[in-house]
Formats: C-alpha cells, sequence, structure tokens
C-alpha cells in the first residue's frame, strides 16, 4: 500500500502540473496541444478525476443486529460495529488487487482519501454516513476478490462475522458505472515530532486486531 500511495502522490502530482500547464497555454494561445490533452485524459483517468465504467465488486459491511448487541450485553460494544479501520482494510485490499477506481457509499476515492470514524458514523469528504458501508471497486474481479481473502485483517474480522454477526457480503458486477472524484487534489502531510519532516502520505491499515 505505500507503493501505491507513492504512485498516487505522483500521478496527483503530475495532473496538477499539467493542468496548470495546460491552464496558462489556452491563456496564451485559447487551445490545447492534442498530445497534451491526452496526457491530461489519461492522468485524470488514473488519478480519478473522469467518471469510469467496468467489471467489479461491491463489499457491503454492516453492524450486528440490535438481537445480537442485546443478547450480549456483557460484550464491548466496540466488537459489534463497523469501524473506520474495517473500511479502510477492504479498500486497502482493493488497491492492492489492483483496482483501477474505488468508490464508497457511491462516493469515488483515491488512495489518499482520509476516513474518519465519529461516534457511530464514518465520515467521507465531510459528510457522515451510517451503515451499511457499500465499498465498490472496478477491476479484474478474480484479483480483487483473492486480495480480499489474502487479507490477514479481513480474515480477522470474519471471526466476528461469524461470532456476533457483522455484516460482510461481497457482490460481483458485470458493470460498474463510477463517479469521478470530486474532493480536493492537494496533498496533506504530516510529520511526527523528533523525526525527520518529511510528508508522508499513506491510507494503509497495520495490524490484524480490532
Amino acid at each position: 500500500m505505500e507503493e501505491q500511495s507513492r504512485r498516487s502522490a505522483t500521478l496527483t502530482r503530475q495532473h496538477a502540473e499539467l493542468t496548470q500547464d495546460i491552464e496558462k497555454l489556452q491563456a496564451q494561445q485559447g487551445s490545447i496541444a492534442p498530445k497534451l490533452a491526452k496526457q491530461l485524459k489519461d492522468l485524470s483517468e488514473q488519478v480519478g478525476t473522469v467518471p469510469v465504467t467496468g467489471p467489479g465488486l461491491t463489499v457491503t459491511l454492516k453492524d450486528a443486529p440490535s438481537q445480537v448487541v442485546k443478547d450480549n450485553p456483557d460484550v464491548d460494544a466496540d466488537w459489534l460495529v463497523i469501524h473506520q479501520q474495517d473500511i479502510q482494510a477492504v479498500v486497502n485490499a482493493l488497491w492492492a488487487g489492483g483496482a483501477d477506481a474505488i468508490s464508497i457509499q457511491n462516493h469515488r476515492v483515491i488512495s489518499t482519501t482520509g476516513i474518519k470514524c465519529v461516534g457511530n458514523s464514518v465520515v467521507l469528504h465531510g459528510v457522515p454516513y451510517l451503515p451499511p458501508y457499500k465499498i465498490t471497486a472496478i477491476g479484474d474481479r478474480r484479483k480483487l476478490q483473492k486480495a480480499l481473502d489474502d487479507s490477514q485483517y479481513i480474515d480477522n474480522l470474519q471471526d466476528y462475522v461469524v461470532k456476533f454477526q457483522l455484516g460482510y457480503e461481497v457482490k460481483t458486477q458485470s458493470s460498474i458505472a463510477m463517479p469521478a472524484y470530486e474532493g480536493t487534489l492537494d496533498l496533506q502531510s504530516a510529520t511526527v515530532p523528533g523525526f525527520d519532516k518529511k510528508p508522508t502520505v499513506s491510507p494503509s491499515v497495520t495490524g490484524s486486531g480490532r
């Protein structure tokens, strides 16, 4: 996932630079060279700023049923709900499986998209959503499914699916129409006090526990 994040960061930077170059040329000449237009189109598809269509699959995650919660009063409530790291683990696995595009709740995301948990909801692009959470990916369905099956985190999540009936369903689709990414392409950096202030951009989830 670190390699995917670095590649995404590079593509995003190239897209921003090329867009600026084209805007300057348009201001000066009023037209775009065909070569530059094609480069922008190709980069836009890779970065996610244009709609795409193709085969793929959707993973649906749900909290445990209310009856299960009532029947298990002594169980940690955190074990009975879907968390941001569960969503991120699915997203990370799909990227690792070669996904060409991913959306959450029908909102296009890129590898640098942040997913936050606030109370019992997940916030995406500043908007809170309640379960069920639908994570959709376009790409080779067999490779995407294998990546999900190979994920250590998702394998651990299956224990909670069995014990507490958390919802985890995978549905393959022959054709998926996915919208363009609408968030900012500005790259944000994070630093740790006491360490070299080198920008990092990575949504990867580590560990296998909840």
